[in-house]
């Protein structure tokens, strides 16, 4: 910080002693510009940068504001009480009791009358909008853009967008809130909610996405609007990996290889053992009757027809191919129907050729017992 400090300094030095070459060129103002000061300090207004001593390049204006800075660097304080008791460097405040109580907290930035206002030694936070990031004391890394966002924040390396956004965090931290009143009530860590009055629902859960609509106040979960219920007769299905990344499967000939008959691959599949069953109430807290596979028991068949968790342990099945494999065994066994059906009429044939010999020969015999 200090180095960063005196290579500022150096560079308005150097701006400065330009200016000075230039002045017989210039016109000096007349009177001399009210407020100036050394050290490329500017204060106006009653008790603006009254404790000032060797602080370089701060900028007060307004009562009481940057009162308490004596040796804080590249400050700047536009509004009455703004940065009143700040000490720090690199912070702006423009508005009244913007950053009114930051002491030591650097690099902050509040625009709007009492954003930031109770910051104390939170570090590179950014408030513009009234009242937004007005309870944070030592909370740093926030961004709030909105009137009231994140009012009552006190946590760490969150952003909200929109009034009212996150506005009722406390303690919660990486939190990601875009629209007016999103997330209003989250205080939850490390959840992304976008869309006006989305997440209305969720207060202390975390690891929340929660898109356009109120959500559920559960923990490693995702909500996203319109959706359910909205009916399609083309598109594909959407699968998730076990990294969380949503795709579609693909059955172009130009993105496979190797490509065989199945065969008796499919075979597999008569070892598993469909069951019945309900979810846990974590769940499924309606008990709902279920059909389908174990996923442990698919494993013991087929590793391959296992879908796993990043630790690598069973988590689901993976049922497209399932049932690409039962197509496989049913067109196999609709071959065997086939030829066994073939095998028949031939059988019928014959029968009925052999069938008319026995006829002739039966009319054969009783033309000569009729003769005889």
């Amino acid at each position: 910080m200090k180095t960063i400090t005196k290579i500022i300094y150096a560079a308005f030095a150097a701006a400065t002693l330009a200016c000075f070459e230039l002045l017989p060129a210039v016109q000096a103002l007349s009177p001399a510009p009210d407020g100036g000061y050394p050290n490329f300090t500017t204060a106006e207004g009653d008790n603006a940068l009254k404790t000032l001593t060797s602080g370089v390049g701060n900028t007060a204006i307004g009562t009481f504001s940057l009162f308490s800075v004596s040796i804080g660097n590249f400050n700047t304080a536009v509004g009455a009480g703004s940065l009143d008791l700040n000490t720090a460097d690199n912070n702006t405040a423009v508005g009244g009791a913007a950053l009114l109580f930051n002491a030591t907290g650097p690099e902050n930035t509040a625009i709007g009358t009492a954003a930031l206002e109770f910051n104390v030694t939170g570090i590179q936070n950014t408030a513009s909008g009234v009242f937004a990031l007005f309870s944070n004391v030592g909370g740093s890394h926030n961004t709030a853009v909105g009137a009231n966002a994140l009012f009552g924040n006190t946590g760490s390396s969150n952003t909200g967008i929109g009034d009212d956004a996150l506005a009722s965090n406390t303690n919660g931290q990486f939190n990601v809130a875009m629209g007016d009143s999103a997330g209003v009530n989250s205080t939850g860590d490390n959840n992304i909610i976008i869309g006006t009055g989305a997440g209305s629902n969720i207060t202390a859960a975390s690891n929340v996405i929660c898109i356009g609509t109120s959500g559920e106040n559960v923990s490693n979960t995702c909500y996203i609007a319109n959706i359910f219920s909205a009916a399609n007769a083309g598109g594909s299905a959407v699968f998730v990996n076990g990294d969380g990344q949503l795709h579609i499967m693909t059955s172009s000939e130009r993105f496979k290889k190797d490509i065989n008959p199945m065969n008796k691959a499919s075979e597999a599949i008569l070892g598993l053992k469909p069951v019945s069953f309900h979810y846990t109430k974590e769940i499924d807290p309606a008990g709902t009757s279920q059909f389908g596979l174990v996923a442990e028991d698919v494993e013991k068949a087929n590793p391959d027809l296992v879908v796993r968790d990043k630790e690598g342990k069973p988590y689901s099945v993976r049922y497209d191919q399932v049932n690409a494999m039962l197509l496989n065994e049913f067109l196999k066994e609709h071959r065997t129907v086939q030829e066994q059906g073939q095998e028949l009429q031939k059988q019928a044939a014959t029968i009925a050729t052999q069938q008319k010999r026995i006829e002739t020969l039966a009319a054969g015999l009783s033309e000569s017992e009729r003769t005889a």
